[in-house]
Formats: structure tokens, sequence, C-alpha cells
């Protein structure tokens, strides 16, 4: 009895002797359990009794759970219930021990991540201490991603991606509140926002995302899903997840900046030789190395981008609520859409022609962040951009930037905006515009010079049949005279030659002995598979070849001569690598591009020459579709702008450092009081015969009485205030 009344007084004593020997101190157990459901009772109706020792009791069973699996089966699910039904009424000492203790159900294996996750994340929005807050979102991501470590952890990724889509599916059907304008301040009502619950989904999927735990399409399925929320900060905090712009408090030390190992080296060489030195120069060669090695991953960027499930939808939803919600949004918002909108269609070579006509009301110079629009003005033309959509608009820029009334700046960002345009898309330069922007490399600016000449050799290169004869150049003037065109709009450079992967297809079928001549059945092949049958297509092949010539045999011309007097182009360069003829000869079943896709997921070989040959048609691709602009190319090279007063300041500090006192120091260097004198006090030192003619000595000669009186009167007056 003694013993009883002792434990159950002291529970650390009696969850240790537990720990050591469950079966020994079942019956205290017991004893707590029944008094923890007791106070759990109590604790529902009324939170604020008996607070303190139900934490006590909490802490323990959950320390001593794993040692009574049985009678603590339903403790968790308690916990989580408590939680998720009176979170915002229960003190803050009692959330925070709630939630740590049902961490550690999860460490001890006691319930599983998916239900761990169902608890924390609903408590997000509501947590008003941000040390919860920060203590529940490092768990969830440090659990997330131990799931993930040997292997994807399929199950917890789709339950957890589920849950943050619903968060932000929640709110999708809010009003559009928009930024423009005050804010309204609306008080708080306790009730759980359905904002703040999509805010936090994007948060956390962007901080997964930013860790490399989750790099799928489902991820961006639920940022993309951001972009279109009614509320304008989640939009705003999913817009910067694709434009790779979110400020990063964890980022490199180093930035952005190109390091020079070269001088590192140099400057190590005479600089005094420390081992805290020796430390920040391999920190910053590390720096250089990782830069070097992983700068074609950062150009392959923005897979998030390449990621989007449906991107011409996504890109039409984008524009409509650009368009719908104008007047709600302000500038800063309405360009990061338009941002955005322009690097999905070009990454993805989509059209949504409305945005180039609504585009055309902000092409003026005296617009508010002008240069960011004419950014994603060009950005968002790539080869397939219908030409006829595009010439209004470059004949706008041209109307509004390029013409004597405006800056050089101007009109070397109106040039520049132009050529980047026409670069993704000549033929929407009009050969009379394109004249008179070349006239411009006349220009005695150097900004409107350089940015009038790369429109000219981008023109000598694209089409210089544009372009007048003078302007032309000798080796676009010979490319001419030899027959050389410039290819039309919608015309490919190449065609594809062969399906990815088929040569081993090929293979498979010549070891396995079928498929060698493509005279094989291929009925069983279509087991199993749906195929869609068309009457009208069934009749047609039954009645055989459809004669097309109507009698005529010259309707089809399949000449190959040579003697024709239209020139042809050029034919495509057969790649040397090794041709498939398994597709000119054999009707591929559903079967066989499943048994393709199997061989080419197999085969590392295959694998990592696809990859080759993917990174080698990006390096082939024009410039306009692998890589985004900035402002710097749509500006162009500008003169040192004048310092403002805060630049000049600095610059006055900085010469100021390690100086003993401001003005002259001579006569200091050495000696413990000044010794220099004033130009005063050296005027005085003259010799006489050397100010005899000098102004000063001949005013006073010449000066009246009232002067001399006036002079007086100042030196005296002047006295009197410096004694004072």
């Amino acid at each position: 009895m003694v013993r009883g009344i002792l434990l159950t007084s002291n529970l650390p004593q009696l969850q240790n002797l537990i720990k050591r020997d469950p079966e020994s101190y079942k019956e205290e157990f017991l004893q707590q359990w029944n008094h923890y459901n007791s106070i759990r009772e109590i604790f529902g109706t009324n939170p604020g009794e008996q607070a303190e020792h139900f934490r006590e009791l909490v802490t323990f069973i959950s320390q001593v759970a794993t040692c009574y699996p049985k009678e603590t089966a339903g403790f968790p699910t308690q916990l989580s219930d408590l939680l998720l039904t009176h979170y915002l009424v229960l003190p803050v000492d009692t959330r925070k021990t709630l939630v740590t203790n049902l961490v550690m159900l999860r460490n001890k294996n006691v319930i599983t991540s998916i239900d761990l996750m169902k608890t924390l994340f609903p408590l997000l929005p509501q947590t008003p201490s941000p040390t919860l807050r920060a203590f529940i979102r490092k768990t969830i991501i440090s659990d997330i991603r131990l799931a993930n470590v040997k292997t994807q952890n399929h199950k917890l990724n789709n339950s957890v991606q589920a849950m943050l889509f619903n968060m932000v599916e929640r709110g999708m059907d809010g009003e559009m509140t928009g930024n423009k304008g005050k804010t309204k301040i609306v008080p708080s009502t306790g009730v759980r926002s359905t904002n703040d619950e999509a805010m936090w989904a994007i948060i956390m999927a962007k901080e997964l995302w930013k860790k490399g735990i989750w790099k799928d399409a489902k991820t961006v399925s639920i940022i993309a899903q951001g972009c279109l929320h009614p509320s304008v900060k989640v939009q705003s905090a999913s817009l910067h997840f694709f434009l790779n712009d979110e400020e990063e408090p964890n980022s490199d030390e180093e930035g952005d900046e190109e390091v020079d190992v070269r001088s590192l080296h140099h400057q190590r060489q005479i600089n005094k030789k420390t081992r805290s030195g020796d430390k920040k120069l391999q920190k910053k060669l590390t720096h250089a190395k990782k830069k070097k090695y992983n700068k074609p991953e950062a150009l392959a960027e923005f897979s998030a981008l390449r990621l989007l499930r449906d991107p011409q939808t996504f890109a039409e939803k984008l524009f409509d609520l650009l368009h719908h919600h104008d007047k709600k949004f302000d500038l800063d918002h309405r360009i990061l859409i338009m941002q955005l909108l322009s690097r999905i269609m070009g990454s993805h070579q989509l059209c949504v022609l409305n945005f180039y006509t609504y585009v055309i009301k902000y092409l003026f110079h005296k617009q508010l962040r002008v240069p960011s629009i004419l950014v994603a003005l060009a950005q968002s033309v790539h080869d397939l951009t219908p030409p006829d959509v595009l010439t209004p608009v470059i004949r706008k820029i041209a109307q509004d930037f390029v013409h004597p009334g405006v800056a050089n700046e101007v009109i070397a960002a109106g040039i520049n905006s132009v050529r980047e345009v026409c670069q993704r898309q000549p033929w929407a330069m009009e050969e009379d515009l394109l004249h008179d922007l070349v006239e411009y490399r006349k220009s005695r600016d150097k900004a409107v010079l350089a940015s009038a000449r790369g429109l000219l050799r981008l023109y000598r290169e694209v089409n210089p049949g544009m372009l007048k004869k003078n302007d032309r150049g000798k080796e676009a003037t010979m490319g001419i005279a030899s027959g050389a065109k410039a290819l039309p709009f919608g015309h490919a450079a190449s065609a594809a030659m062969d399906i990815d992967g088929l040569t081993l297809l090929e293979d498979h079928l010549r070891e396995t002995g079928g498929g060698e001549d493509g005279s094989d059945d291929d009925s069983y092949a279509w087991n199993k598979w749906e195929v869609e049958s068309d009457s009208d297509e069934s009749e047609s092949e039954s009645e055989g070849w459809v004669d097309v010539s109507d009698g005529d045999s010259k309707a089809l011309d399949i000449s190959d001569s040579e003697d024709e007097d239209e020139p042809k182009e050029p034919k495509p360069e057969i790649d040397p690598k090794r041709l498939s003829i398994l597709a000119t000869t054999k009707i591929l079943t559903p079967a066989d591009f499943a048994l393709l896709n199997s061989l080419k997921a197999s085969n590392s070989e295959s694998t990592t020459a696809s990859a080759a040959r993917n990174k080698r048609k990006l390096d082939s691709e024009p410039a306009s579709n692998s890589q985004f602009l900035s402002e710097q190319d749509i500006l162009g090279p500008r003169k040192k702008a004048k310092a403002d007063y805060e630049e000049r300041m600095a610059s006055v500090r900085a010469g100021r450092e390690g100086r003993e006192k401001f003005g002259s120091r001579k006569g200091k260097q050495n000696k413990a009081a000044p010794s220099s004198t004033t130009n005063r006090e050296k005027a005085r030192n003259k010799p006489i015969m050397m100010i005899m003619g000098s102004d000063a000595v001949r005013g006073k000669k010449k000066a009246s009485l009232r002067d001399k009186q006036q002079k007086l009167r100042a030196h005296i007056r002047k006295g009197k205030i410096s004694k004072h």
C-alpha cells in the first residue's frame, strides 16, 4: 500500500520502473490510466481545470505506451481528437505538450506518419505561437524526408499531397480579394480561414520541393492550383515559386556572382598566410567548383514549368485571371502573372493569342516597370507564334519607343525589344519598319548604336532578303545569290527521323525470333487492348485502294528529276546513328509500345543515350527557347548613372575609415601637436614687396573714411560674438 502511494505521487520514478519491468507494475499503470480517463472527460468540458496534472499524465502514458500496447491502443486517437476539436480553447502549454507527445508516439512507431500528418497539417493555420508553429513545420519536413531517404514512400507522399491539394481546393470558391488600394483588416473570429490553409499548403509544398524531397508533377500541380486561388497572398507565393524569385534566407553566401579562381590564388600568395584565410579560400574554391558543375542543371531549369500536366489549359486560366480581375490587382502583381504566363508560353510553345492584344495597352515609354513588361512580351514569343498577331505589337513599340522625341535609353530599349521578339519570330517584322530601325545604327549614342546593329546582324542571319542591298553584307549577299531562302512560317529545319528506342525493340524481336520480316500475325498482340472501330473506316478499307487522280495521271507529281526549274530546299542530313526499319515494315501494336517502354526503362545504355540526345536537342535550340530574358537584355549597355546623395555619402564614409581626423594630415604624423598653418596665416608672413600690388593693399589705401568705420565696427561686433 505504501509502495503504491509513493509511486503514484512520483510519476517519473514509476515510469522508470515500468520500462524495466512492465508486468510487475501493470496495476500501478492501470491506476494512472483510469485517472487519466476521468480527468480527460472533465478536461473536454473545462480545459483549464487540472491542466497541469493532465499534462503530466499525458507525458507519462506517452513514455510507457509501448509497454502496454493493448491498453493504450486508443490513446493516440484521443490526443488527436483533443487537438483537432479543442485546439483554440486549450492553454498554450497544453497544446505544446499534446503535440510533443504525439510526435513522440510517432518516433516510437506507435502511430504511422500518415496519422501524424492528418493531425499536424490542420494545426498549422491555427497556431498563433511562432515557436510551436516552427516545431510543427520542422516535424513535418523531417518526417517526410526520413520516409523518402532510401526509396520513395509513395503511400505517404500521395496521402500528404492529397491533404495539401484539399487545403488549397477548399478556398477556390471564394471571392477574389485583390490587392489594389488599402487592404481591409477583418477582426479575428477564432475560425480557421481557408486562405490560411491554402497559404500553409503552398509553403510546405515549396519547402519540400526546395529541399529535393518532392520533385514530381503532383507537387507542381498543388502550387499551380495556388496560382489560381482567390487570395492574392496565395497567388503571389505560388507565382514566385515558378518564377524562381522567392527570397531565400538560407541562400549561398557567395551570391550569384562569378568567382575568379585565378584571382583568389593570386591574393592568397601576396596576403598574409593564416588558417582562417586558408579556410575562406577553400570555401570559395568549393563554391566555384559546385557552380561550375551545376551550371548545366541550373540552365535546364525551371523544371517545375516542364512538369505542368496541361500547360495550355493552365496558361489560359492564368490569362483569364489576369484579364477579368485586372482592376483588382496592382501593377506588380499583374506583372508577376504576365511573367509566369510568358515563361509557360515560351517553354511549351503555346499560343494564347489574346495576351498580345492585352499587353498592347502597357506599351508606352512612361509606363511604370515597362522593362519587365517588355521582357514578358519577348519571352512569350516562339517559332509557332503567328506573325500577324505580333506585327501590331512591334508597330506599337516602334511608334512609342523609337522616335526623336524620347531619350536615347528609351530608343535603345524599344529596338532591343523588337530584336528579341524578331529573334523568336522573324516573320513578324515589316520590311519598311526594318529599314527605318536599322538606320539608327548611325546614332552617336552607344546604346542606340549597339541595339540597331544587333537588329541588323539578326536579319543578316535569318532573312537577309528583307534588308536593303547595301545592308546585307558579303556573306548574306552570297547566300542570296546561291539561292538560299529563309524558311517560311511553320517549317522546321530538320524533321523527325526515327522513333526513340525503336532499335531496342527491333533487336529484341530479332533475338526472340519474332517480327523479322513483319509478315507474322499480330492479332494476338491486340488482345486485352480496347480499339475503337469506325464503320466508315472499315468500309473504306474493305473497298481497297482509292484512286485520287480522277483519271489525271499528272495530278500527283512524284518525279525525282533534278532538271526542274524551281529550286528545291536542301534535304535534311540523316543522323549517322543507326535507323530502324521496323516502323516501315510492321504495324506497332499497343503491346509493342508497352514492350518498348519497358526496354527503354531497363536498358541503362538506352537511357543514357536518350538523355544525351535530349541534352543535344536542348543545346541546339535557339537561345530564346532555352533560357529566359532579363531586364538588362532589354535596356542594353548603359552609361554609369550619376550617384545619388546616399551613394556619395557612403563613398565619403568609406574614404574616412582609418583616418585620425578629417582634413589635411600635414605636420600631424610625427608630432604630438598640430603645426600646420592656414593660408591666412601664411599671407601675414609674406614680404611687403610681394603684396604691394595686390588688390587688398591697394584697396586699403584708397578706402574712404566710411568704409574704414564699417570694417572697424564689424571687427568689434565679431569680437563680441566670439567672446560669448
